[in-house]
């Protein structure tokens, strides 16, 4: 049974339900399978358009399908969609029934406009935070397109299938019709719909493609973008912002307490607050799309990936950063089988295993102790003579039984059987002996890398790639500005990149408005 508050939240939620939706129930003998069906019954208690039917066609698992007014939605569930997946199921009733928090236009377009017949299914962990923004997504195309079919997969109810494909990391998106895995691990909306479109093909869309003129567009939608967006919207002028998903890498952070006035927070919530606060303002938000190229002249016109064209006076580039790869030999190859960046979300795979972090930062060592409760033994490789991270998760680390430390170590390679990782070759710094070491998964922790390489001929960037800036902000080029983690401001933190963004916006006014 849930909790009456979230009941009475979800009673609020599908107030604005308007069609005959009904969630039926494959029946089944599963131990399991009279959780399901409570859950089910009591989600149906806080809309009148909602119910349950049972279906007499059998299941070995847990399963049911959402339906439309009689008519399939194309979405379904095997397992129990608890813990992060409870929102996907909520969110799935809502968007089945063209309600909730929509992409705009332009991307419906581009869902409704995948060639079908496509049939998917995504493998996760209940465990997984990353999972539920690939399910909503996947079901959002379902919806909207009557040629898509998806169902989420617990892989708890199909150990086989994860086996025979090969999986060890999460979410796992497959074609079932070739049984071929098509993403593995996090990823955006905007990725998935890009893959999705090379993969079955798609029709040309008649929506417009032109997005129109502004006086400032902001790139990238984290601390530094909705910043930058909000002081620019403040000051009058007609402001866009371009984003692949509001929030940026902050949605993959945990416990926020270094953010001034803010006790504590969490990515997520931080995310949600951004969003909030920038929809108080007229601003034009393009989400799920990035920016593929520039065109530099008095008006800048920017290219999308999804063929969309916008111009603007002035550009604020806040891409921010992701994960830093190994860049070894072996690493592509096996990436999502066995090696990844989320011990939260692919560490259960490994459980009873040995398994590998890379980095000796604050975030390796923070993996390392996750992971020691879920897996046999960690190492921890650090390339320099000592560990980078604090003390106080240094001595935490350091108590546990089965967490080892190899520092001085440079990783030269990751090995594999053709399936699976196997192992990870490094050199002792020390010595030069090249050394094997047996492990079933890596975990890179290394740091960031700026995404900016859609700019990188465009502006001066320096050898890691960060957008080079004066004190306001400025890049090399009139009119192109950039704020927080993809520039060369130390210190990356929060709480600077939104100082950052809002420098920059203002710097964009001077020049625009003051000095012509």
């Amino acid at each position: 049974m849930l909790d009456q508050a979230i009941l009475n939240q979800l009673k609020t939620v599908y107030a604005e339900l308007e069609s005959e939706m009904d969630l039926r129930i494959y029946s089944s003998d599963h131990a399991k399978q009279d959780e399901l069906v409570e859950m089910l019954n009591s989600l149906a208690t806080t809309s009148e358009k909602l119910k349950v039917t049972q279906l007499d066609t059998e299941s070995d698992a847990p399963s049911f399908e959402i339906y439309k007014n009689g008519e399939a939605t194309g979405i379904s569930f095997l397992g129990i969609p608890g813990g992060h997946e409870f929102t996907s199921l909520v969110l799935a009733v809502l968007n089945a029934d063209g309600k909730g928090k929509l992409p705009d236009q332009g991307i419906l377009n581009r869902m409704k406009s995948l060639k079908g017949p496509i049939q998917l299914k995504t493998y996760i962990s209940l465990s997984c935070e990353n999972c539920p923004d690939v399910v909503q997504a996947l079901n959002i195309m379902s919806a909207q397109n009557e040629n898509f079919r998806h169902q989420m997969v617990d892989g708890e109810f199909r150990q086989d299938e994860i086996e025979a494909l090969k999986i060890q990391g999460v979410p796992s998106v497959v074609d079932e019709k070739n049984n071929e895995v098509l993403s593995v691990g996090k990823t955006t909306m905007a990725e998935l719909l890009e893959k999705l479109e090379a993969h079955f093909g798609a029709e040309e869309n008649e929506g417009s493609k032109d997005l129109g003129d502004y006086e400032v567009i902001v790139v990238g939608g984290g601390p530094a973008g909705a910043s930058a967006a909000i002081y620019s919207a403040r000051k009058g002028l007609k402001t866009g912002l371009i984003s692949e998903n509001i929030g940026g890498q902050v949605k993959d952070t945990k416990g926020i307490e270094n953010l001034i006035s803010v006790s504590y927070t969490e990515g997520p919530q931080l995310a949600a607050q951004l969003a909030k606060h920038m929809a108080d303002y007229p601003i034009e938000i393009f989400e799920h799309r990035r920016v593929e190229s520039i065109v530099k002249d008095d008006l800048k016109t920017l290219v999308l990936n999804s063929g969309e064209v916008i111009r603007t006076k002035s550009l604020i580039i806040t891409t921010g950063a992701k994960w830093r790869e190994l860049n070894i030999p072996g690493e592509k190859d096996y990436m999502g089988r066995g090696v990844g960046f989320c011990p939260h979300c692919d560490g259960p795979f490994f459980k009873g295993r040995d398994v590998a972090v890379i980095g000796g930062g604050n975030s390796g060592v923070e993996a390392a102790i996750d992971l020691s409760g879920i897996v046999k033994s960690v190492t921890l490789f650090e390339f320099m003579p000592e560990l980078k991270a604090d003390k106080v998760l240094v001595d935490k680390m350091l108590s546990l039984p089965n967490v080892k430390v190899v520092k001085n170590a440079r990783t030269a390679e990751v090995l594999g059987n053709g399936d699976k990782v196997t192992g990870l070759r490094y050199e002792d710094r020390a010595s030069g002996e090249m050394i094997d070491h047996e492990i079933a998964g890596i975990f890179i922790q290394i740091g960031f890398m700026p995404n900016s390489a859609f700019v990188k001929d465009d502006v001066n960037t320096n050898k890691f790639g960060e957008i080079e800036i004066d004190d306001k902000c400025r890049t090399n080029v009139k009119g192109i500005y950039a704020a927080g983690d993809v520039t060369t401001v130390p210190f990356k933190q929060i709480v600077i990149s939104m100082g950052e963004g809002a420098k920059a916006a203002l710097t964009a006014f001077e020049e625009q408005k003051l000095h012509g």
